[in-house]
C-alpha cells in the first residue's frame, strides 16, 4: 500500500507542477513534497519502470500517456474527495487534508458513487 500512496502522491504532484512551471525536475517536486532528494529520485526510478514517466536530457520530467491519465485519475479522486466533504460540512483545509487521505484507499465503485452524487 505504501509505494501505491507514494506513486499517486508523486504523480498528482507533478501533474501540478506542469500547470505550474514550464519545466518540472526532481529538484521541484522534492521541494513542493518538502520530501529528500534522494526519496524523490527513487520514486522517479519507479514512475520511469512502470512507463509512467520520461526523463529528458535537461532532467525534465514528462508524462507518458499511461501516466497523464494515471495522474489526472488521482486528482480527480482528489478533488471530488475535497468537494463530497466540503458539501458535507468540513473547512476547505480539513477536506483537502482527509481527501489526500481517503483517495488512496477509496474502491472504484465508492468512488463513482460519490462522484455522482455531486453532480446531482
Amino acid at each position: 500500500m505504501k509505494y501505491r500512496e507514494s506513486e499517486e502522491t508523486y504523480l498528482e504532484t507533478i501533474l501540478v507542477l506542469k500547470k505550474k512551471l514550464s519545466i518540472v525536475r526532481s529538484v521541484d517536486v522534492a521541494t513542493e513534497l518538502n520530501y529528500s532528494r534522494p526519496s524523490v529520485s527513487r520514486a522517479v526510478n519507479l514512475l520511469l519502470k512502470k512507463e509512467y514517466i520520461t526523463i529528458g536530457k535537461n532532467g525534465e520530467i514528462n508524462f507518458t500517456e499511461a501516466g497523464y491519465d494515471r495522474a489526472n485519475e488521482v486528482q480527480e479522486r482528489h478533488s471530488v474527495m475535497t468537494q463530497v466533504f466540503i458539501d458535507l460540512g468540513a473547512s476547505k483545509e480539513v477536506a483537502e487534508e482527509n481527501a489526500c487521505r481517503v483517495e488512496h484507499v477509496i474502491t472504484k465503485d465508492l468512488f463513482e458513487i460519490l462522484k455522482n452524487s455531486i453532480k446531482k
